[in-house]
């Protein structure tokens, strides 16, 4: 039996066409929490990224690809990266520039904007923040750094943040983040907040970034406008965002 339900937002909740909700799938949102079952955002966005939902009231919130973890009114976990990998970063950053997007508790913020952070903003409609001096950046608590760089870049950088992973969902960046904070590490601090067992879960995902979640979970669900390798891994692939993909699979699997 089905007990929660773990959603991630771009590409799955929100459509990349209409950067939006569709109303059909809040009404399938209702409908689930009135059955009972715990509904959840897990989400590489942060906490100032969430106007999307509407204020629907989720059960909790996995921002930050699990860096940092609430519910309506209480923080159940948090990770921040450390100062000597934000120092390593910094100085990484003056011998090979590349945009670097700073994410803190309510806000982020760049080093520097080009083409490629533009882009990204017309998909996501989410990453308009302000570009400027960071060095006091090692002073502050930040949660996930948004790094413009491709995937042979992001093994160098990591060699130099020994104490950070990444995770990527488009080849132009890709969020790096404390060891330790994880999308499904956020699904076990909620399962223990609430008492849920595993085996009672559910998660909806298209990104790279999702695969670690979509394994872990009991019922696992890939959008039609996942990646093929995202796909590969999941128990269900539903139909696309604009064609009702959480609908589709919510019935499939008969809690609609």
């Amino acid at each position: 039996m089905t007990k929660a339900i773990f959603f991630d937002i771009d590409g799955t909740l929100v459509s990349f066409q209409t950067h939006q909700i569709p109303n059909s799938t809040f009404e399938a949102l209702k409908k689930l929490q009135q059955k009972g079952i715990k509904l959840f955002i897990a989400t590489g966005r942060g906490k100032d990224g969430l106007d999307v939902l509407k204020d629907f009231p989720f059960d909790g919130y996995i921002t930050l690809n699990g860096q940092y973890c609430y519910t309506q009114d209480k923080i159940i976990y948090e990770n921040t990266i450390q100062k000597e990998d934000l120092q390593a970063l910094l100085d990484y950053l003056e011998k090979y520039p590349f945009p670097c997007g700073f994410t803190e508790e309510h806000t982020k913020y760049f080093n520097m904007r080009d083409e490629r952070v533009d882009e990204i903003h017309r998909i996501t409609h989410n990453d308009d923040h302000p570009a400027g001096d960071c060095s006091q950046v090692i002073h502050h608590k930040v949660y996930q750094c948004m790094c413009f760089v491709d995937e042979q870049e992001e093994k160098a950088l990591l060699k130099v943040m020994p104490h950070c992973i990444s995770a990527r969902w488009h080849p132009l960046f890709c969020d790096v983040s404390p060891v330790g904070g994880t999308k499904q590490n956020g699904i076990d601090q909620f399962l223990k907040y609430y008492d849920i067992d595993l085996s009672e879960t559910m998660a909806f995902g298209d990104g790279g970034n999702d695969i670690p979640m979509l394994k872990h979970v009991a019922i696992s669900i890939a959008m039609g406008n996942a990646n093929d390798d995202v796909k590969e891994i999941a128990n269900y692939v539903t139909n696309d965002v604009e064609h009702d993909g959480i609908i589709h699979a919510l019935k499939h699997f008969n809690l609609l």
